[in-house]
């Protein structure tokens, strides 16, 4: 029965993909279809409308329309349809029977969704964005790592790279190295509602909330010259191309792989994509992505000799007491004569520049993760002094009685100071 409920566009899709090679397993989770319908559909040469000789009234007949036309409102939830009908239309009948009248619209709306989302994107119009997150072992511990991935719509040539976290400066610096790796930048870029680009919801002049955007995400893209575009709220689906493109590293490049490091990672990542995901035939466009790349690239806006978003971005950091500037979570030394002054921080590279009136006092390299330090030995004033109140004293100073807001000060991990103090030794 189930096979005969089957509309012609799902019956057509089916056999579609099983011509291209599909098994009937991903054919079933693709289109959320049982695999004996899959299979009962592919056994028949032709499609025919179901028929019922004896149809048995219910009592959602009287609501048929109705229901057609507010399922796709809710998402086609059973449950809320079920609720609306006992409360606004005076249905008596059970959940089941709602269910199941629910269950072919949905199928559908899945298989229309699905085709509609095949050639949506002209080249260079549109990429998508997501994360996906893989355990691996790394130097013989297990890690769980955050891959990146941006897939181009048209030629589906994507680039993925591994991070220890989500975090912004992560999500900015892998974006810029996929425009590097393409060559150019699409005209929009499609996300869900990640926390990295979107910080909550706003209300507009008509009432209507609508997500707010993460400033310094927007700075990027305009800085780079893209449109933010957002699935629609539990619409995740939309970006069906790059989640595509996640579960394939997931399924082809991760099982039976061992990695040193995360740098090692990325190398065989890289290697892969060359070798595999940009000259395997793809199983929607059946043509090689690499192939199709050659005319969206000419369609991207160049990246060449564009400015990193990173480098040009500069942050203004005040000296703690330590002699020690935050930035991303982790802490970096500057010379210890800077204490309360204000400093200058630009990335570049992979380095952290630090500036005090337009003149370089510090360089650090980016360390990764979080709660990290980085100290110079000729950050420190020169000697341990003996006096230990005085922790930052200069020689032949004397030491004077703490004030109360030099006694309030803020709670650090001992570990920092045990840094310090070997700093200051090495360079005495």
């Amino acid at each position: 029965m189930e096979v005969a409920v089957v509309g012609q566009e799902q019956w057509e899709a089916i056999r579609e993909r099983r011509a291209a090679g599909q098994s009937i397993s991903a054919i079933a989770r693709e289109l959320g279809l049982d695999r004996k319908t899959v299979r009962g559909c592919l056994a028949r040469d032709e499609w025919k409308p179901y028929s019922r000789e004896v149809r048995r009234p219910t009592l959602l007949d009287e609501h048929i329309e109705w229901l057609n036309r507010r399922a796709p409102q809710v998402g086609f939830s059973a449950r809320v349809l079920f609720q609306e009908l006992r409360a606004q239309r005076g249905f008596t009948g059970c959940y089941e029977v709602v269910k199941v009248a629910v269950r072919p619209l949905r199928s559908s709306a899945s298989v229309a969704a699905i085709t509609q989302m095949r050639f949506e994107t002209a080249p260079g119009e549109q990429a998508q964005v997501d994360w996906g997150q893989v355990k691996v072992w790394l130097g013989g511990e297990a890690t769980r790592v955050h891959v990146f991935v941006m897939t181009l719509g048209y030629s589906r040539r994507a680039y993925a790279e591994g991070y220890l976290s989500e975090r912004m400066d992560s999500l900015l610096s892998a974006h810029e190295r996929a425009f590097d790796h393409f060559g150019g930048v699409c005209q929009s870029l499609l996300y869900d509602r990640m926390r990295t680009v979107t910080i909550g919801t706003t209300e507009d002049d008509a009432g209507v909330r609508r997500a707010k955007l993460n400033a310094t995400f927007q700075s990027f893209a305009g800085h780079w010259g893209f449109t933010i575009r957002l699935c629609r709220p539990y619409r995740a689906k939309t970006k069906g191309k790059v989640e595509s493109g996640v579960k394939y590293i997931k399924g082809n490049f991760v099982p039976g792989r061992q990695f040193r490091d995360l740098e090692d990672f990325n190398a065989q990542l890289a290697a892969w994509q060359a070798e595999v995901a940009d000259v395997r035939v793809h199983g929607t466009t059946h043509q090689r992505p690499m192939e199709r790349f050659a005319e969206e690239a000419k369609a991207l806006m160049p990246a060449a000799g564009h400015r990193s978003f990173l480098q040009a971005m500069v942050r203004e950091r005040v000296v703690a007491e330590d002699w020690l500037v935050a930035i991303d979570a982790n802490r970096y030394s500057v010379p210890f004569r800077l204490i309360g002054k204000t400093v200058q921080v630009a990335r570049e590279g992979g380095s952290w520049i630090i500036r005090h009136k337009g003149k370089v006092v510090a360089e650090h390299a980016v360390l990764s993760g979080r709660a990290q330090l980085s100290v110079l030995p000729e950050h420190g004033p020169g000697a341990v002094p003996r006096n230990q109140r005085q922790r930052f004293g200069s020689i032949g100073e004397r030491p004077t009685a703490p004030s109360q807001s030099e006694r309030d000060v803020e709670v650090r991990d001992l570990g920092v100071y045990d840094q310090l103090l070997h700093a200051v030794r090495e360079a005495a």
